[in-house]
């Protein structure tokens, strides 16, 4: 693969920013690569184990002469971000993001970048429950997807740019408009992730389950809504809060299939239960023969990667 970017920075270093950056060592996508964290106790860590070719000490620091600046930070403090590091963008770079939610970001990060530069947010669909410097790898991005949500207008070179580096990190990509985008992750993570949050929250408030039985009895349904639960706090408090419209809308339309699904079971309607989990089931095939998972049996017995 050919260096797609002379100097990339990247601002933010969780997991997404550090699996991106063993991407790009991995393909050679990068001439050199810095980075930036708020908090010394990241940054240092990111010394420590070789994350980025240069971490720097501020924001401003990071991003002068990169081609390339990627905000890797929660959505709720893009905007903040992006004014602090406006005025020291070179002509002609582009900045990206990789938040979950695309139309509050371009209303918060547009407004503050000067002429010139070009702006294309973006959305990587991958990631694990884990986070900070420590959690990345470069397989993150192999065959998941990457929504650009370029703005209208935006150079076509600068985009084509951007496509190819994410490809070479190994990503499916694809372009969306900002506001299908955020309806179309409200059904696909956001409220699956709010969903998730209240069941675990449910079986905490059932008292008459205890603990450990929550815990030693935990089949794969359950599981898999704690291993949904244990997500980034800061950064799911502001995708819902930015994503607000949408997520209601899916939230709404959830509400009412799960009062049909209660009837049902109220009124002993075996016939509706049975075509409804044979429609949603088809739903799982499609997943799988999209190379997006695996349909490899697996219950809480084998090895599980942390």
């Amino acid at each position: 693969m050919a260096q797609v970017y002379d100097r990339v920075a990247l601002i933010g270093l969780g997991l997404i920013a550090s699996s991106l950056f063993w991407a790009m060592k991995r393909g050679g996508l990068a001439g050199e690569v810095t980075g930036y964290a708020r908090s010394d106790e990241t940054r240092a860590t990111a010394r420590e184990i070789g994350l980025c070719d240069r971490v720097c000490d501020s924001a401003a620091e990071a991003v002068k002469g990169a081609d390339l600046v990627v905000l890797c930070v929660p959505v709720g403090v893009m905007g903040a971000v992006a004014a602090e590091i406006a005025p020291h963008l070179a002509p002609g770079a582009t900045v990206t993001d990789v938040g979950s939610v695309k139309a509050d970001v371009i209303a918060q990060v547009g407004p503050h970048l000067p002429e010139g530069v070009h702006f294309i947010p973006a959305h990587p669909l991958a990631g694990t429950e884990h986070s900070g410097p420590r959690s990345g790898f470069a397989e993150l991005f192999d065959n998941r997807w990457c929504l650009l949500v370029p703005v209208e207008g935006t150079d076509k070179d600068a985009i084509a740019r951007l496509r190819a580096l994410w490809e070479g990190a190994g990503a499916n990509v694809e372009e969306m408009d900002a506001e299908h985008h955020d309806l179309v992750l409200a059904v696909t993570s956001h409220a699956p992730h709010l969903i998730a949050y209240t069941m675990v929250g449910v079986a905490d408030d059932l008292r008459r389950v205890t603990d450990s039985e929550v815990i030693k009895y935990s089949a794969a349904g359950f599981r898999d809504f704690t291993r949904i639960a244990a997500s980034d706090p800061t950064m799911w408090r502001d995708v819902f809060l930015t994503n607000k419209d949408a997520t209601l809308e899916i939230l709404g339309r959830f509400t009412e299939e799960l009062f049909a699904l209660q009837r049902a079971i109220r009124t002993g309607d075996g016939d509706h239960l049975h075509a409804y989990f044979t429609r949603t089931r088809a739903i799982r095939r499609g997943i799988i023969e999209a190379g997006q998972d695996t349909d490899a049996p697996d219950f809480g017995r084998g090895a599980r990667k942390s």
